[in-house]
């Protein structure tokens, strides 16, 4: 293996020793510290040092880097329906932006809670889309009865009736929450 292959954390494997993390790289050999515990030195290319975890190659790269990181990263955070603040921001009426939630408590001795609307409003579109997930897997599920499964539907139903007091704070009306459950 090529010492310019080699990178710091990376594991490799050793013929003789077995497998290790590399914790340090100078111009002829690499630091290893080997799961048994002992740190040696050794020549990646006299050793037969090898990758011990799979690697990638880019070539022939037609984007910036950078595009293609914020690519990946909007990939990742899709697939985990992880939205973005922003994303969540457009669905909030505009009459709403740049607002604040104001909770008073009854006891005068107590103080005042204030949240920007825009960080409420986003957990209220997180229950949502947890909602509808929750919806999909159950009705997707093969290992629940027919009988369980509507009782399950009920009360996600029951938590979409309960939620509907906050579509005021929707922009379109397809994004508020309904007493029906789902979608409409």
């Amino acid at each position: 293996m090529n010492i310019a292959a080699i990178h710091i954390g990376m594991r490799v494997l050793h013929p003789n020793h077995g497998i290790g993390t590399v914790r340090a790289i100078d111009d002829q050999s690499a630091t290893v510290l080997f799961d048994d515990g002992i740190r040696r030195q050794v020549s990646p290319e006299a050793s037969g040092l090898q990758p011990a975890e799979a690697t990638a190659s880019l070539s022939g790269l037609e984007l910036p880097l950078a595009q293609l990181i914020e690519a990946t990263v909007k990939a990742v955070a899709d697939r985990l329906g992880i939205e973005q603040p922003n994303a969540v921001r457009d669905e909030l009426a505009a009459r709403w932006h740049g607002g604040k939630l104001v909770l008073h408590p009854a006891d005068p001795t107590l103080s005042t809670k204030e949240m920007p609307l825009d960080a409420f409003f986003h957990k209220i579109v997180m229950m949502r889309n947890n909602l509808r997930t929750l919806e999909q897997k159950l009705n997707g599920s093969d290992k629940l009865t027919d009988t369980e499964k509507f009782d399950w539907q009920g009360y996600i139903t029951r938590c979409y009736g309960s939620m509907t007091t906050f579509n005021v704070l929707f922009r379109r009306k397809e994004d508020q929450f309904n007493s029906k459950g789902g979608e409409d």
